[in-house]
């Protein structure tokens, strides 16, 4: 008979996955939707990118702080406060009749969306403390985010062509008010350390304006290019602001981020490789979206259908074998493995034809997107080890961090390499539909390139904790203990 402690426990991660999965489903619905949009709301291609854009920086520049708020006031709150927020902006986005309300509106979602994503982990890191328990449950929460985009182009495109795009937003409100009502009565209350314990205003503004500049910087990369003055400037002073940032916590008496996290070699190991496989894997996501849109003709449903069994190999190496195969070889096996069927994925695309046949050219892809089950579920592992209860929030923020910003990364180069790829082969003479599955293959490749360089990292990098005795007291962050645990 299942205990009150584990039924709790499960029914507090029901309402971390429901809260996660309904922001990352509306990042990939809104995708599918942009057309619609910039057709009612008549968008210029420049202005239309802004509905994307305005929230992700909001959602990546205030990912940290967020993060610190929970340890302070209470990660409960700060999760409580994001739904409410979220749920609310998502009102606005679907009432919006001109583009100025929605962007708007997509910049509140954007907070709302960073309040509740960047406590998630530090709150799974707290309710599960026994490794294999917090294997099972790091699995469910990476099912989560892996396979609910895949899920979100095909809802985006039911709901487009169904209704209209307001409904893309309107969905949000039964799961975030029904998700609301069980977070408040199943998460666990939580005093925090109070904001004295780490109130650096200064530092503070330093990362937020930081973090939003480097994603703004990087989103219109797209608009003005890399190497055009306005991108090196912002660039130049993203970095300034960033540097300032770390000399402030070298030196704050209550830093907001405390530096010795980075003191581990897995931590810091498990962020560089995060930013390097998602920075990959978003790219992918969004090109084969438009490979098979605008060189094989599917429409957005039948794109979002193509993807669907990517996300059911992540949701059944997720769920049902991550946490056994870590709990038996250990995270950077498991994360190695991972890694490496992803990059035959990727080096499978750069082979497409312009005229593909879906089971022998896109399927085997598919099919091997399982190894980003095996590969988030252990580098999530390995990026939370060095998380101590007090600061479990920071943490989940600095890993939520580095998956926001190498997710603007790889669209970015990944998009910009396709498109430059594309209009050379056109100048040549080529027809539009190999021109664009050269730009493609390009991408392809150096997305391969990056999961090469993430599979080089983790194998020179990472080092694997023991799973015989807890640390004690003081040890160091990668000290022989059980993995993933409160050091």
């Amino acid at each position: 008979m299942t205990s009150p402690l584990v039924r709790s426990r499960t029914a507090a991660l029901i309402a971390l996955c429901a809260g996660s999965l309904m922001i990352i489903l509306d990042g990939s619905i809104v995708t599918v939707a942009l057309p619609a949009i910039q057709r009612d709301l008549h968008f210029s291609p420049a202005n239309l990118t802004w509905t994307v854009n305005a929230y992700m920086i909001a959602f990546g520049g205030l990912l940290l702080l967020a993060g610190r708020l929970g340890d302070l006031v209470g990660r409960k709150r700060v999760f409580i406060a994001g739904l409410a927020v979220f749920t609310a902006a998502s009102l606005l986005c679907g009432l919006a009749t001109d583009q100025e309300t929605l962007i708007a509106a997509r910049f509140v979602q954007g907070v709302g969306g960073a309040l509740t994503s960047a406590v998630g982990l530090g709150m799974i890191v707290t309710l599960f403390p026994e490794p294999r328990e917090r294997g099972t449950a790091i699995g469910a929460f990476s099912f989560v985010g892996a396979a609910g985009a895949s899920i979100g182009q095909v809802l985006g495109g039911v709901l487009t062509e169904a209704i209209n795009w307001h409904w893309i937003f309107f969905i949000n409100l039964p799961i975030g008010a029904a998700t609301l009502a069980l977070a408040v009565r199943v998460l666990p209350a939580e005093r925090g350390l109070g904001l004295g314990a780490g109130a650096d205003a200064v530092g503070a503004v330093l990362v937020t304006s930081g973090l939003m500049l480097t994603v703004y910087t990087i989103v219109q990369t797209g608009r003005h290019g890399w190497t055009a003055p306005s991108t090196l400037g912002l660039g130049a002073v993203s970095v300034a602001l960033l540097a300032g940032f770390v000399l402030r916590q070298a030196r704050a008496a209550a830093p907001l981020l405390p530096l010795r996290m980075f003191r581990s070699r897995n931590v810091s190991g498990a962020n560089l490789i995060q930013i390097l496989m998602v920075s990959a894997l978003f790219g992918f996501q969004i090109l084969i979206a438009l490979y098979a849109q605008n060189v094989l003709g599917y429409g957005a449903l039948g794109t979002g259908l193509a993807m669907l069994p990517a996300a059911g190999m992540i949701a059944t190496v997720s769920l049902l074998l991550s946490a056994r195969l870590i709990a038996r070889f250990g995270e950077r096996l498991v994360l190695l493995t991972g890694l490496a069927s992803l990059v035959v994925a990727l080096l499978l695309l750069t082979r497409l034809p312009a005229h593909a046949d879906y089971v022998v050219d896109m399927l085997p892809t598919m099919l091997l997107a399982g190894g980003f089950g095996l590969a988030i579920s252990a580098v999530t592992a390995l990026g939370m080890s060095g998380a101590k209860p007090d600061d479990a929030g920071v943490a989940s923020g600095l890993f939520s961090t580095a998956q926001q910003v190498g997710g603007a990364l790889g669209v970015a180069v990944l998009s910009t390499l396709a498109t430059a790829r594309t209009t050379g082969l056109a100048a040549h003479g080529h027809d539009r539909a190999t021109a664009l599955t050269g730009g493609f293959h390009l991408a392809f490749g150096v997305g391969a390139g990056l999961l090469a360089a993430a599979f080089v990292l983790a194998l020179t990098v990472l080092l694997q904790p023991r799973r015989t005795t807890a640390a004690p007291a003081g040890a160091p962050a990668d000290a022989p203990t059980a993995p993933a645990s409160a050091h």
